[in-house]
């Protein structure tokens, strides 16, 4: 049997982060860890894991997975970069970085771009305190198609999603956007920890989900305020409970 691109990728850039940069990136997560407060259970907790695998990637046993760089960057308030390169971000910008541009409505897609729509939630009657999700047409951002490609989304089936409340702090904070790929939904293709938007009986969520032998869990990063939630395969089939896509972006303003 064939390994999948996806399979590949991965290996090649594990073996390449132990062989290269592992006398350095569990030296840099536990100093962060530390300026951060964090015991290893701690950090362990808010990723999904246990804290062995912090433990064996400090101790250079292990290195994390590329999926959750940029979750152990964002829970210690450092960058991917930092992690690999042990890059301060005081060094002066690489030569050729321009502008940003700015854009609105009016201004004419590139050839490699692509708007992409936001989800929001609906009330389907006054005071009736029942909702629905759909799809925003006065709000939109806007997406290179080869990105979208690099990480298998394809475009009809990307929406972008507002995170609202406290819930998935200090990762996503309240107002970050995230963008979701609504071809992942099968519950044979969850990926354990990885973050999924829900449609949770018309109110939109984002959520780690885990699959358990009776249904799913999901999982708040804010844990002491928020924690986890067990449904059933039943209260799914009842409709309490949906997939709604796969997080694959997320980005939000510093404060």
């Amino acid at each position: 049997m064939h390994e999948s691109t996806t399979n590949i990728r991965n290996y090649t850039y594990n073996h390449c982060l132990y062989d290269c940069l592992m006398e350095n990136i569990g030296e840099r997560i536990a100093r962060k860890r530390e300026a951060a407060g964090l015991s290893q259970s701690e950090l362990g907790r808010r990723l999904g894991l246990s804290a062995q695998a912090v433990q064996k990637w400090e101790s250079g046993k292990s290195t994390p997975r590329n999926s959750k760089l940029s979750m152990i960057a964002s829970i210690l308030s450092t960058t991917v970069q930092y992690l690999l390169q042990g890059d301060d971000g005081d060094k002066a910008a690489p030569p050729g970085l321009s502008d940003i541009a700015a854009w609105d409505e009016a201004t004419p897609l590139e050839d490699d771009e692509v708007e992409i729509s936001f989800l929001r939630e609906v009330e389907l009657s006054a005071g009736s305190g029942r909702f629905a999700i759909e799809e925003d047409a006065d709000e939109s951002l806007r997406f290179p198609k080869r990105k979208l490609r690099e990480n298998h989304v394809q475009a009809r089936h990307a929406r972008c999603v507002t995170v609202r409340g406290n819930s998935m702090t200090p990762v996503l904070r309240d107002g970050a956007t995230v963008g979701i790929d609504l071809g992942k939904t099968r519950l044979a293709d969850i990926i354990d920890g990885d973050l999924y938007a829900v449609d949770h009986s018309g109110q939109l969520r984002v959520k780690q989900v885990f699959r358990l032998p009776t249904g799913l869990r999901l999982r708040s990063f804010n844990r002491d305020d928020h924690p986890d939630e067990d449904y059933t395969f039943e209260q799914m089939h009842d409709g309490q409970l949906k997939i709604i896509g796969h997080v694959f972006w997320w980005a939000m303003y510093a404060r």
